[in-house]
């Protein structure tokens, strides 16, 4: 699911269109939180897109095919974080479309998405509560 060199390939082929566009700040905070417990970069199978995967990183997230060498689909970027006030609104960023087809996928990706990253971290994430000592009877 990690790997250790960033993609980068979304920045060197060039584009086909590009749009203003914004996520949910559900989807991107939860993107922020997965990228700081499990690597700086996560990859991911898309569901019922066969040959597609997910790649997340902390600028960008980018669809690539694999089966054409991991040329960029989609991709969102340029994230509008600065002087962000709020958790709960939608964040504004830059949507790249590599693919002639590309928009037809852009939610489907991001529910996709977010279960998968939802499971992620349920898995990594380890117990920190620490149980409550019970006063007994002895005690007093």
């Amino acid at each position: 699911m990690n790997s250790t060199q960033l993609y980068t390939r979304h920045n060197e082929v060039p584009q086909l269109a590009s749009r203003k566009g914004k996520v949910n700040a559900l989807y991107y905070n939860h993107v922020q939180t997965g990228l700081k417990r499990l690597g700086r970069q996560i990859r991911m199978k898309i569901p019922k897109l066969k040959h597609l995967d997910l790649i997340l990183q902390k600028d960008a997230w980018i669809v690539v095919d694999t089966v054409l060498n991991d040329i960029p689909v989609v991709a969102w970027t340029n994230f509008q974080t600065e002087h962000r006030d709020t958790l709960h609104e939608p964040i504004q960023c830059e949507i790249r479309f590599f693919h002639f087809a590309a928009s037809m996928i852009l939610n489907r990706t991001l529910e996709a998405m977010e279960l998968m990253l939802g499971e992620a971290l349920e898995i990594n994430e380890e117990s920190t509560v620490l149980p409550f000592n019970q006063q007994t009877d002895n005690d007093t």
